[in-house]
Parts: structure tokens; sequence; C-alpha cells
């Protein structure tokens, strides 16, 4: 029998995969314990909701994305965004669920940490009062390399890596220096 912090990564494997089949919303707690081939009760016993399973796997790509940047010291464009590319393929599976279901991060509260970190980035890309043509650019950059680790994941990380990093750092107009 498994241990119950086993089930609930089974569960949580379990509700990736048809959350990137069918989304989100198209889920049911139902689905997820029939392709277990466990009950809905004992599904329920980990996960309450299907937003409480969701928030499970949203929260700690959270939780990592707000530590890179509050770890982080302003300085040289590449390397930040490589490690930030490094990040978010690691969680690509959790950003393809957000992209093809945005309001999930509005039904669990989580939209305003999500703009907090991402405007906490373009601090540390372009400086402490960019302009509006910089904040645009430094959109473009980003959410350009979030597009890149879902559309691309078939392929070999390093490749959509030096692919999406030059991209983001012309988007920018910059080759790895902080732009005003």
């Amino acid at each position: 029998m498994a241990r119950p912090s086993d089930t609930k990564i089974r569960i949580q494997a379990t509700a990736r995969e048809l959350f990137r089949e069918q989304g989100v919303q198209n889920t049911s707690l139902k689905q997820i314990s029939d392709r277990l081939g466990i009950t809905k009760p004992a599904l329920y016993y980990h996960f309450s909701s299907r937003e409480e399973l969701v928030r499970s796997i949203l929260q700690p790509v959270m939780d990592t994305l707000e530590a890179f940047v509050i770890g982080r010291e302003p300085g040289e464009g590449r390397l930040l965004l490589e490690d930030y590319f490094d990040l978010i393929w690691r969680y690509r599976e959790e950003i393809s669920m957000v992209l093809h279901a945005p309001t999930v991060l509005a039904e669990l509260e989580m939209v305003d940490r999500m703009w907090r970190w991402r405007k906490e980035l373009t601090v540390l890309l372009l400086g402490p009062a960019p302009s509006d043509a910089a904040r645009i650019r430094s959109t473009v950059a980003l959410g350009g390399m979030a597009d890149c680790v879902v559309e691309h994941a078939d392929l070999p990380a390093q490749e959509v890596k030096a692919a999406a990093v030059e991209a983001a750092l012309a988007a920018l107009g910059t080759l790895g220096r902080a732009t005003p």
C-alpha cells in the first residue's frame, strides 16, 4: 500500500496528464480517480476539491519563481535570462496548464503574485525605472520565453534555450546589458 505522500504524488501526476489532455476546466476529480484506479473518496482524502489539487501543483511553481527574483541582484541580462529559462523549462507542464487555462490563476487568486514576480524580473533586467517601450520589450521577451518552453517542449532543452535567450535579448534590444 502506498504512503499518503506517494498517493498525493500519483494524484498530481495523473491530474497533470489529464489537464494537459483535456484542460483543467474539463477534468473532474472523478476522471482523475478513475484513471488512477482509486475511489473518489480516497482522492478526496488527499484533495478536497479540484481547486485544491490545482493549487498543490501550481503553488510550488509560484514559490520557486518568487524566490528566484528575490534572490537575484540586477546584473547581466543574458545570465538572468538563461537562469530564468532553466527554471521555466523545469516547470513547463505547469506553465502549459496556465497558458491553456489562464483563468485558473484568477480562480486560485494567484494572478497578483504572478504579476509581482514578473515586474520584479523586469526590474532586474531593466533597472528600477524602465521606459514604457522597454517594459513592453520585457513583456515580449519573458512571455515569449514562457511560450517557447510550452510550444517547443518536444525539442532538446539546450536547443530551445539558445534560441529563446537570443530572441529575448533581441526583443530587449540588448545582448546582455541592462537597457534604460
